[in-house]
C-alpha cells in the first residue's frame, strides 16, 4: 500500500492532473470515479496505473478486478493520498492513468464538429458528450482550444473520449481535411446568416462553433462556409458553446431522421 504523499506515483498523477505539458510529454491522462474508470476499462485503451483505496464498493471492485485480469499496474493507497492526487471535489477512491490516444479518423466523415477557441473545459467536455450522443463522426480541435485531456474536460465529457475520434490539428490541416471529405461547412454565429432550421443539414457537413468570448476566429471564417444562427426571441446576446452545440447537432439528427 502507498503510505507516503511523496510516493513517485502519487506525484506523477498530481502532475498529470495539473499540467497539460506533463500530459503531452507523458502521453497520458487521468480518469476519476467509478463510472469513468469503468468506461476506460471497457474501452480497451492501454492503462498505465490504477489507484484505489483499500475499501471499495462492489461496482468499483469489479472494475479493479477487470483491470487486474488485463494485467494492469494496480496500487492501493491510503484514502488521504488518493484525495491528494484527485482533481474532483468528491473523489470516489478510484482513478486510472490512461494512454492518450484517439479512435481512427474516418475516411468519409459525414458529421464533423469543430470547436473553435473554446477555452472553458466544462463547455468543451459538454460539447464532446453531446457530439457522442449525436453520433458525430469526428471532432477537430484547432489551436486555441483548451486541452481535450484536461481533468474537467474528461469529467464533463462522461466517457466521450473513448467513443469519438479526436483530431488536434492546425487550421491548414483542418481545411485540407474538409476539402478531401467533400463536406459542406457551416459556421454558427449570433444574428448572422440564416436560421439553423432553414439549412440543409442532411448532407455531409462540418459545424464550427466558436468560443465563449469572441466566437469563431478569422482562420475559421477564411474557409468557405455558410453561416447559421439560432434565433433567440428572448433577446439574449448568445448561448454558451455547449448549449449551442446541443441545439445544432440535434437539429442535424432531426433532419436526418426524417430523410
Amino acid at each position: 500500500m502507498i503510505t507516503s504523499a511523496h510516493n513517485p506515483k502519487i506525484q506523477w498523477v498530481k502532475q498529470l492532473q495539473s499540467r497539460s505539458k506533463e500530459r503531452r510529454e507523458a502521453g497520458a491522462f487521468v480518469v476519476e470515479g467509478v463510472r469513468l474508470v469503468e468506461e476506460a476499462m471497457q474501452s480497451g485503451w492501454d492503462t498505465w496505473l490504477v489507484l484505489h483505496i483499500p475499501e471499495l464498493g462492489p461496482r468499483s471492485q469489479a472494475v479493479v478486478d477487470g483491470f487486474a485480469e488485463r494485467g494492469a499496474n494496480i496500487e492501493t493507497a491510503s484514502p488521504l493520498f488518493i484525495q491528494d492526487a484527485r482533481a474532483t471535489e468528491n473523489p470516489q477512491g478510484l482513478l486510472a492513468v490512461m494512454e492518450i490516444r484517439s479512435l481512427p479518423v474516418p475516411s468519409s466523415p459525414d458529421l464533423i464538429l469543430i470547436p473553435d477557441g473554446v477555452r472553458d473545459p466544462g463547455n468543451l467536455g459538454s460539447m464532446l458528450r453531446t457530439a457522442a450522443a449525436a453520433r458525430v463522426s469526428l471532432v477537430c480541435l484547432p489551436e486555441g482550444t483548451v486541452d481535450v485531456f484536461a481533468p474537467k474536460v474528461v469529467r464533463s465529457a462522461m466517457g466521450a473520449h473513448f467513443r469519438l475520434p479526436l483530431l488536434s490539428a492546425s487550421w491548414d490541416e483542418i481545411g485540407n481535411l474538409l476539402e478531401r471529405s467533400e463536406v459542406r461547412l457551416y459556421l454558427a454565429a449570433a444574428e448572422e446568416g440564416i436560421p439553423y432550421t432553414q439549412a440543409n443539414l442532411r448532407q455531409p457537413l462540418a459545424m464550427i462553433i466558436g468560443g465563449e468570448a469572441a466566437g469563431a476566429g478569422d482562420p475559421a471564417r477564411n474557409i468557405p462556409h455558410q453561416i447559421v444562427h439560432i434565433p433567440m426571441p428572448g433577446k439574449m446576446e448568445s448561448l454558451n458553446a455547449a448549449a449551442a452545440t446541443a441545439v445544432l447537432l440535434f437539429e442535424v439528427v432531426r433532419q436526418r431522421s426524417q430523410q
